[in-house]
């Protein structure tokens, strides 16, 4: 399908996704809060998931989600925690007016999504028949392409870069208590 064959509905989305991406970025970038700042950028990864969705990329969708938007920024809010680079007097961005209307105008963003959603109407070309899925897993074996580098040619490159997080939690371990022996004394 071509962009002027694609339903309003999927470019309108498209389009929605990548401003609300953007200015969740740029957000990100100018936050001086690293707490505030984690926050927007998990915003952005939704963002950036609902793209890959629309792109009919379901599983790296759901990918973006569980791996960055979940355990990645876990362990960025973890390590900030740590290091308590997010103290409560840092905190004004989501205080004043400013914060509680664009706090406002998300959620009325987000009724107004849920809302266009569940009155969406699916074009007859978009539905599967009942089962293609498990069919279609069985005998491409879709996931093949994608575990199969993972587990083989990228392996070492996967199991670094779970010894450098590791390393990294550790390494803010060490700097919060060092913090608490100074203050203490």
């Amino acid at each position: 399908m071509t962009h002027n064959e694609l339903p309003l509905f999927y470019v309108f989305h498209f389009y929605f996704f990548g401003i609300v991406g953007i200015a969740s970025a740029i957000a990100f970038v100018t936050r001086k809060s690293p707490v505030a700042a984690a926050l927007w950028l998990v915003n952005t990864m939704f963002c950036l998931a609902a793209m890959y969705v629309l792109l009919d990329a379901q599983f790296i969708g759901a990918i973006q989600v569980l791996v960055y938007a979940g355990a990645i920024m876990v362990v960025f809010l973890f390590v900030i925690m740590l290091l308590n680079l997010g103290h409560a007097s840092a905190l004004s961005d989501a205080r004043g007016m400013s914060g509680k209307l664009i706090a406002g105008l998300v959620g009325f963003a987000i009724l107004a999504q849920v809302f266009a959603l569940t009155r969406a109407h699916v074009p007859e070309a978009l539905t599967l028949p009942e089962n293609a899925l498990a069919n279609q897993f069985a005998r491409s074996g879709a996931i093949a392409p994608l575990a199969g580098p993972l587990f083989k040619e990228y392996l070492l490159a996967f199991e670094v870069t779970s010894v450098l997080l590791l390393a990294a939690v550790v390494g803010a371990v060490v700097l919060g208590k060092r913090k608490e022996r100074i203050r203490a004394h």
